[in-house]
């Protein structure tokens, strides 16, 4: 039995069951309708609920006890996250899509419930807060893969630690595997209108994405197309790679020789043509096929031209493309790829970024991951 009340909601308008759910979460000492204000600036198609954390903070409210601004009591953070999935069990079981949009400490709240189970919900904003790190909700490679967020920092936030948010902007933007939209506003601990309007967009886009593209059938778990069917681990560090879009890999490039040997080999691939990408920079060069009657719309960056991946030119020297689910994952896991931050949103839920080849032999990787992409389009991946 739950030590805390039930939870005091304020709804914008009235909940409609049969429509998305997006929770918003405040911030420490606040209370829900600090929130609410938001709704009416979001878009009009799902159902907002704006919940009053369970602890009592000041004049108004907190979602845990903390040991220093930022950092949840590991027990307490524990105890009202089942509180708070007991009553979202009730308002929106599965399969309802929930998104939670967190500001500070409900920034931190909505990232523990989202590490804690990723899968439960469809998306999550962390906005001028941390994710609740050393308190024992996993914090591993591949994490939140396929589970697009929305990040948002104050340049000259000095309310939550610097250290908190550096680490929560690397590990969102790089080992998590989450499709991260991320955002970095001047100003401090404050949540401006262009970011507010640039959230909506997100959310709508989230949404109708969801609408447009069935669920994921279950895909392969292993690499039909590498040696032993196991993708290695990469060697050394994940190379810098910009948050903003264009996505472009920024260090640890590829050789100009192993670059082109890549597009040589993926060119070869059965039935494929090249030509400038439908949908990258300028010199990129995109591999196309025609679309296979099994091949879902997630097999493909540009459905419509069938291309289901792309080489940036070699300044870049990085692959994009689209995998399954599960492979995508693996391959962020393994430290050969990051998401792309509009994965799920506008793109392919699978869409990745693969670093470009440095040696002989990870080219040879490389190419058996393209490979994976080209048999996904082409539907003959076991």
């Amino acid at each position: 039995m739950s030590p805390y009340p039930e939870p005091a909601v304020v709804w914008h308008r009235s909940d409609d069951p049969s429509r998305p759910l997006v929770v918003l979460l405040h911030g420490r000492g606040a209370d829900e309708r600090s929130m609410l204000g938001l709704a009416p600036l979001l878009p009009t198609g799902p159902s907002y609920a704006a919940v009053r954390a369970p602890l009592t903070e000041g004049a108004g409210y907190a979602w845990f006890a903390n040991r220093g601004i930022g950092r949840p009591v590991a027990d307490s953070l524990a105890k009202t996250m089942a509180w708070f999935r007991a009553w979202l069990d009730e308002v929106a079981p599965a399969p309802r899509p929930v998104i939670l949009v967190g500001f500070s400490g409900g920034a931190a709240f909505a990232g523990g419930l989202l590490l804690h189970e990723p899968r439960r919900f469809a998306g999550a904003a962390i906005l001028y807060g941390t994710l609740p790190f050393d308190v024992g909700v996993p914090i591993t490679a591949a994490r939140l893969a396929g589970v697009p967020v929305f990040l948002a920092q104050g340049e000259t936030d000095t309310v939550i630690p610097r250290d908190l948010l550096d680490r929560t902007w690397t590990y969102l933007l790089g080992e998590s595997g989450a499709p991260t939209y991320a955002r970095r506003d001047p100003g401090g601990h404050s949540l401006p209108r262009d970011t507010v309007a640039e959230l909506a967009g997100w959310i709508s886009e989230r949404l109708d994405f969801l609408t447009r593209r069935t669920p994921p059938a279950a895909g392969p778990t292993t690499w039909a197309t590498l040696t032993g069917a196991t993708l290695p681990d990469r060697a050394g560090d994940r190379p810098t790679v910009s948050w903003t879009i264009p996505q472009e890999q920024r260090s640890d490039n590829s050789p100009p020789e192993l670059h082109e040997q890549l597009f040589t080999r993926v060119a070869a691939l059965p039935a494929v043509t090249t030509g400038p990408s439908a949908i990258s920079v300028p010199g990129a060069r995109g591999f196309m096929v025609e679309r296979h009657p099994n091949a879902p719309l997630d097999a493909f960056l540009v459905p419509r031209v069938g291309e289901f991946a792309h080489l940036h030119p070699g300044y870049d020297g990085s692959v994009h493309l689209a995998l399954p689910p599960a492979l995508a994952a693996d391959a962020i896991a393994r430290g050969w790829a990051s998401a792309h931050p509009l994965a799920g949103i506008r793109l392919a839920r699978g869409m990745v970024m693969i670093y470009g080849p440095r040696t002989r032999a990870e080219l040879d990787v490389v190419t058996g991951i393209v490979t994976a992409s080209h048999a996904f389009a082409t539907g003959t991946l076991t």
